[in-house]
């Protein structure tokens, strides 16, 4: 206990540590090869196993010290995606794609909320699951895509929805989350009385994220392009996405639609060469940066709070999964697609893994200390706003292990299907 206490309070400390998590999570992440899983989970496991389920070297004191490491990997994420919205895309996918990618997201969001909520009957609860459910883990889709060699108009289609839904799933949380923590805050005494403010403070929130990150996205555009080095552009989209990540956590903002509005902004207003230079350094420090984040993420799971949490990790896990798989297809319907993608490209979209367990621990962070006491351990205060993060990021963790298992085993299974996997491969 003593040495953890010294880890918490020394610099240095938290510096080896940093180091030690990095190489271990590093090679426990190789050993997922050999059973067919993503690294992520590796890494993951590895918090689980450092975390306070077990040995408690990770303990909640230290999750804190190194939460600064969330906020960045969000930030870059958020850039990431922001870079793909390039709105000349959007309109060559067409406008059945346009519909599929609108009434999937949406149809989680709505089915999840109904299920939690009548589940729960707790309003703050159901809008963040239903909030986190629209998001996605493209790298599934897009490795067994690869690895299968698959061609055909439902491989393009799926290209396009794991690209552009994390965005639309981005904005969804923006607002869904800000308005349950102004309900939380509103319990707790801490908000006005005026229930107009509770519609109020999202928007304002949402409104000055997206200005902010405009014009951050601006700035960093003009600076930019006066840059001929690739490496010299990474320096400066480093120091602008810590810039944003800082600003927005002082002035409560949301850092991933701030940051995602950056990326909108450089990658329809310059030149394709500029942002190919941008786009082409990120995946060196990603790599990085994810092994730290998904092992606190998996340090945060709490292993005895499993039991208890079984229905609502069913519930969660097929109301998302009707909501994705019959949105597309309603959307598909509408939009007049072919066929095979209304039939197969809800079963290609059901990985989730990264941006989930990113919101979930932004909740997990940010609605610390929100809404009334619940209980008390050990003399400390326990909010609903602090059981609704250890909550969320439990069963959101828990229930994206089963999605990153069974969702490149149906998109296989739809891409076959489709036939766009040939039988040789």
């Amino acid at each position: 206990m003593e040495n953890i206490l010294h880890l918490q309070s020394n610099p240095l400390a938290t510096i080896l540590l940093v180091g030690l998590i990095t190489i271990i999570s590093f090679y426990f992440g190789k050993l997922m090869k050999y059973v067919h899983l993503p690294l992520i989970i590796g890494y993951m496991l590895i918090g689980v196993i450092l975390g306070p389920s077990i040995f408690n070297f990770i303990n909640s004191g230290i999750q804190n010290n190194l939460a600064f490491i969330t906020d960045i990997a969000l930030g870059f994420v958020a850039l990431s995606i922001g870079l793909e919205l390039r709105i000349s895309s959007l309109k060559k996918l067409g406008i059945g794609i346009l519909y599929i990618i609108l009434l999937e997201s949406f149809g989680a969001f709505i089915l999840v909320f109904g299920g939690i909520f009548l589940l729960t009957g707790n309003l703050p609860m159901a809008l963040i699951f239903a909030a986190v459910a629209p998001a996605s883990a493209p790298a599934g889709t897009v490795a067994v895509i690869q690895e299968f060699k698959a061609k055909g108009n439902l491989t393009r289609a799926l290209y396009a929805v794991v690209g552009f839904d994390d965005g639309l799933g981005i904005i969804i949380f923006g607002f869904a989350a800000a308005f349950a923590r102004s309900i939380l805050a509103h319990q707790s005494g801490t908000a006005s009385e005026n229930f107009l403010l509770l519609i109020f403070n999202p928007l304002k929130e949402i409104f000055f994220s997206v200005a902010f990150g405009i014009m951050v996205g601006m700035l960093l555009s003009i600076l930019a392009r006066r840059l001929k080095n690739a490496t010299d552009i990474f320096i400066i989209i480093f120091g602008f996405v810590l810039i944003s990540v800082g600003f927005c956590e002082v002035a409560r903002l949301s850092p991933i639609l701030t940051n995602m509005v950056v990326g909108a902004i450089v990658v329809n207003t310059q030149s394709r060469n500029l942002v190919r230079k941008m786009s082409e350094r990120l995946p060196h420090i990603m790599p990085l940066i994810f092994i730290l984040f998904f092992t606190l993420a998996g340090s945060s799971l709490h292993i005895s709070a499993l039991p208890s949490l079984g229905l609502l990790g069913l519930i969660y896990v097929f109301t998302r999964s009707a909501g994705l798989i019959g949105g597309s297809r309603l959307g598909g319907i509408i939009g007049k697609v072919e066929n095979k993608i209304k039939k197969y490209l809800g079963l290609g979209i059901l990985s989730q893994a990264g941006v989930a367990i990113g919101l979930a621990l932004i909740v997990k962070h940010e609605f610390r200390g929100l809404g009334k006491v619940v209980d008390i351990v050990n003399g400390i205060e326990i909010t609903s706003g602090d059981q609704l993060g250890t909550i969320v990021i439990t069963t959101v963790t828990a229930t994206c292990i089963f999605f990153e298992l069974i969702g490149p085993i149906l998109t296989k299974y739809g891409l076959k299907k489709a036939g766009e996997i040939r039988e040789e491969d």
